[in-house]
């Protein structure tokens, strides 16, 4: 399964035409994706206009939707963030670090357009699509 980051979900619904969100669209209706409950809190706090988020919300509910984090996987995403910081990464956002360490667990792919899924990619296996 693929799990769609909110970075480029937010293209998505922006309208940003990026080869992220070419590669969602050829996606769509091909492949299994899946929405995690950060990334679709991520996407829809957004949103300026109620119209909007109400219309993506409905968008990504047709999705497979999954909770992301339990007491296993915050407690790896925790090793993996001291193991990536002794190789001198220090990774940006903790919620970044959840999603990759929810992928890797699960051995899902990750579509994404954030600088701070490479180097977990190189580093601990992370999966991309």
């Amino acid at each position: 399964m693929i799990v769609v980051d909110s970075s480029v979900w937010i293209d998505f619904f922006n309208g940003r035409p990026t080869p992220t969100t070419g590669r969602l669209l050829g996606l769509l209706g091909v492949e299994d994706i899946l929405v995690g409950d950060l990334i679709l809190c991520e996407v829809l706090q957004g949103f300026r206009s109620d119209t909007d988020a109400l219309a993506a919300r409905d968008a990504l509910l047709s999705f497979t939707i999954v909770s992301m984090v339990g007491r296993d996987v915050a407690l790896k995403a925790s090793e993996n963030y001291r193991f990536l910081r002794g190789r001198g990464v220090t990774v940006r956002k903790t919620i970044d670090l959840l999603i990759a360490t929810f992928c890797i667990e699960g051995n899902h792919q990750l579509l994404h357009s954030d600088r701070d899924f490479g180097p977990i990619s190189q580093i601990l296996g992370l999966q991309l699509a």
